[in-house]
C-alpha cells in the first residue's frame, strides 16, 4: 500500500501551463460524471461517453459538488460513439457490472494496446472480464457515494480515498488526479481492496430497501443489524476461502459488524469517525430502483451467494440470499420501503438478538 496523493491545494488549480491528458469516461453515469467533472476542472481534456438520456442533460454544463463544499461547473464534450476512446491517453470504465463484457468488446475494437484503462466499478470480477476481452485493464476502487441532485448536477455525499492499481506507466493518470484534487492511493493488493469494498457495499441493498437516505438508514439499529448479518456471512465465507480483506475503515472488517450491532446511542458516538455522510447521500442501488433500472445485486449480495455455493455451504449466505430476492422483487415493482423491523423479519435477522462476539 502507498500513501494518499492529492494536489497541494486539495482542489483543482484552475490554471494550467499545458494541456492535461486526454481522458475518456466510458459509461457516463453518476460516478463517471462526477469523476469526469473533477478531472476536467483540474485541467484534463475529458470526453464523456454514455447514453443520450444522461448526456442530453449536460448541454448547459456539468456541475460537480461534494460534502466539503467544493463546487465546479465545466463544459465537456459528450458522445454516444464508442470510437471516441480511440485518441484517449486514459480510459476510465464506469459502466454497470452487467455491461462490462459489452464494454470490453467495444473497447477492444478501437483501443490501442498501450492505452491506460482503469475500471472504477463495483464488484470483484470486472477487471478480469475486461482482460478476457483483450483489454489491458487495471483495477480501481471508488469509495464515495455520488447522487444526481438535478439534471447535469452530481454530488459526492461521502468521504474516502480513491484506490487504484499501481503501475509504473501511469504517471499521467496520477498527475490528472492530483491536479483535480482527488486524493488517491496506489495499491498492490487490489483484489483484497475490492473484496473489502464489496463487504461495505452490502449496505447498498439495505439502503435501497429502506427507502431512506444513507445517514438516516444507518442511524436505525434494525437496518444495521441486517447489514451486520450480511457482512458476517461474507467475512466468514471469505475466511473459509482464504481471501484476505483489506482494511478500508479505522476498524478491521471483522469488527465492523460488531459496531453496527451497537445500540443507536452508542453507535452514534463510536461510528462518528468511521465515515462522513451528508443528508443527500443514498446508495446507487436506490438510484437504480428509483430510475427503474436493473441493479447490481448479482455483483454484490449475489457474489456472496455464489461464493457460499462454490464452497459447498449455501446455507451460510441465507441473509444475502434473502436480500437478493427482495431486490429482484423491487426491480419488478415489488416493495421498496421496508421498516427496519420488517426488513429484519424478511431476511430472518432477529431484531433484538444479542450481538455475537467478534472473531
Amino acid at each position: 500500500m502507498r500513501e494518499p496523493f492529492s494536489s497541494p491545494a486539495g482542489r483543482p488549480h484552475g490554471e494550467h501551463s499545458e494541456p492535461g491528458p486526454r481522458i475518456a469516461i466510458f459509461g457516463a453515469g453518476a460516478i463517471g460524471c462526477w469523476v469526469g467533472g473533477r478531472l476536467a476542472a483540474g485541467g484534463a481534456r475529458v470526453t464523456l461517453i454514455g447514453r443520450p438520456r444522461v448526456l442530453d442533460e449536460l448541454s448547459n454544463g456539468l456541475t460537480v459538488s461534494d460534502l466539503d463544499g467544493d463546487r465546479y461547473t465545466v463544459r465537456v464534450p459528450t458522445t454516444s460513439d464508442h470510437g471516441a476512446v480511440r485518441d484517449a491517453d486514459i480510459v476510465l470504465v464506469t459502466v454497470k457490472s452487467a455491461q462490462t463484457a459489452g464494454a470490453g468488446v467495444a473497447l477492444a475494437k478501437v483501443l490501442p494496446k498501450e492505452t491506460t484503462v482503469v475500471s472504477l466499478q463495483n464488484g470483484v470480477r470486472n477487471v478480469d472480464v475486461l482482460r478476457e476481452k483483450g483489454i489491458t485493464a487495471r483495477a480501481g476502487m471508488v469509495p464515495w457515494n455520488v447522487v444526481r441532485r438535478l439534471p447535469g448536477a452530481y454530488h459526492r455525499g461521502s468521504s474516502g480515498v480513491l484506490m487504484i492499481e499501481h503501475h509504473a506507466r501511469d504517471g499521467a493518470w496520477y498527475g490528472a488526479l492530483a491536479a483535480a484534487g482527488i486524493a488517491f492511493q496506489t495499491r498492490n493488493d487490489m483484489v483484497a481492496v475490492q473484496w473489502a469494498k464489496l463487504v461495505l457495499n452490502l449496505n447498498n441493498a439495505v439502503n435501497a430497501l429502506s427507502g431512506l437516505p444513507l445517514r438516516e438508514e444507518l442511524s436505525l439499529r434494525g437496518y444495521r443489524k441486517v447489514l451486520a448479518a450480511a457482512q458476517r456471512e461474507a467475512i466468514e465465507l471469505l475466511a473459509q476461502k482464504g481471501q484476505y480483506i483489506a482494511r478500508l475503515t479505522p476498524l478491521p472488517a471483522r469488527f465492523v459488524p460488531r459496531v453496527l450491532d451497537l445500540p443507536d446511542s452508542v453507535f452514534r458516538i463510536v461510528a462518528r469517525p468511521m465515515i462522513a455522510i451528508d443528508p443527500h447521500a443514498r446508495s446507487s442501488m436506490w438510484d437504480d430502483l428509483e430510475a427503474r433500472r436493473a441493479t447490481e445485486i448479482e455483483y454484490l449480495q449475489g457474489e456472496i451467494v455464489t461464493l457460499a455455493e462454490a464452497l459447498g455451504v449455501p446455507a451460510k449466505a441465507a441473509v444475502n440470499r434473502a436480500l437478493v430476492k427482495l431486490v429482484r422483487a423491487a426491480e419488478t415493482g415489488g416493495r421498496r420501503s421496508f421498516t427496519a423491523d420488517d426488513l429484519c423479519a424478511a431476511t430472518g435477522v432477529p431484531a433484538t438478538a444479542t450481538p455475537p462476539a467478534a472473531t
